[in-house]
């Protein structure tokens, strides 16, 4: 049995994203255990008002305090240590959840976590990862905001927790591995990315060189490795693209009568459209190198995005992917 506890009130939705998700994954997966953190009686309402109810699969661990979206990091950790979010990181730590799924504040989860649970001995900095569409289907990408000034010897450590993650998702025994970059040839980058690219070259990861921006969603390489600013510029440029794209069609459509016919006529299209760019479908971003099981949910998203962020911390608690990363350091040659 997986046991998965939930910042059951965070995000901009709270209990309203969480529950939904939660109730669906349980009728999905009979195999995984749900421990909702949060305000007890809330959630018992909720819960109520859905016709469920607690069980052997579902439980209520009672929680005081909320971290508020813009709640300084800092603040968080020091004045909430009750809060639904510390509290099943807690669930984690001491061994009673095999991972642990937030919607909250980016920061203050990443604070919390890494005070909580450390990182892994061998990783001196956590990294953010997300999974992103690309034509042909998609990628995975870190970091995307945690780590600002990046070393080489810090991206190569990313690129070794990323290829693990990228086995244990996908089941692919070699990843190929590429560096975001200006240019792919071997003279464009600053130095930082040279050394990396050094490093990399070096190491037994399957290293396929530069890519640019452009093959994040084009090419078909299975892991983009970058620092925290790069990652998380692209990461945003695409979601607003993507939300842009679909503004102009429906704009489009609406602006005379035959382009309304037309939406009509093609709305099927237009459906797997939307369907194929909903980034609701890759939402759950891991926090690699903690030494415990962290997934980060949007703040923004429904209960269709929860649940998926869900599926991710499922997946990576069934195979172990602490315990991979951690092998892949003992055994790793550089």
């Amino acid at each position: 049995m997986i046991t998965i506890s939930i910042d059951a009130m965070s995000g901009d939705y709270g209990l309203a994203s969480t529950i939904p998700a939660s109730i669906e994954i349980l009728k999905a997966f009979p195999s995984v255990k749900l421990i909702l953190v949060g305000d007890a009686s809330a959630i018992d309402q909720v819960l109520e008002k859905s016709g469920m109810s607690g069980g052997d699969r579902l439980t209520v661990h009672p929680a005081t305090q909320v971290v508020e979206m813009d709640e300084h990091p800092a603040s968080a950790l020091r004045k909430k240590k009750d809060s639904s979010m510390r509290v099943a990181i807690n669930l984690v730590k001491e061994g009673l959840a095999d991972a642990c799924v937030s919607s909250g504040n980016t920061g203050a989860l990443m604070a919390t976590a890494r005070f909580v649970l450390r990182t892994i001995p061998g990783i001196d900095r956590p990294a953010i990862c997300a999974t992103l569409p690309r034509v042909q289907g998609y990628t995975h990408m870190l970091d995307l905001g945690a780590n600002v000034d990046t070393p080489p010897e810090i991206l190569l450590q990313f690129g070794v927790m990323g290829s693990q993650l990228v086995k244990c998702l996908d089941g692919k025994s070699s990843p190929t591995v590429g560096l975001l970059n200006i240019g792919v040839e071997e003279i464009k980058g600053n130095d930082t990315i040279k050394a990396t690219a050094e490093l990399f070259k070096k190491s037994s990861l399957n290293y396929v060189g530069f890519v640019e921006a452009d093959e994040i969603y084009l090419g078909n390489t299975d892991l983009v490795v970058c620092d925290g600013v790069l990652g998380n510029v692209a990461l945003k440029a695409s979601e607003g693209v993507a939300q842009m794209i679909m503004t102009v069609m429906k704009d489009e459509f609406k602006r005379t009568v035959l382009t309304k016919a037309a939406a009509v006529v093609s709305g099927s299209v237009i459906n797997a459209i939307k369907h194929r760019l909903d980034h609701r479908r890759y939402n759950g971003a891991s926090l690699l190198g903690l030494n415990g099981t962290v997934v980060k949910s949007h703040g923004g998203t429904d209960s269709v995005g929860f649940r998926h962020a869900l599926e991710v911390a499922i997946e990576e608690a069934r195979n172990s992917l602490v315990t991979q990363i951690q092998d892949a350091l003992t055994e790793y040659k550089h």
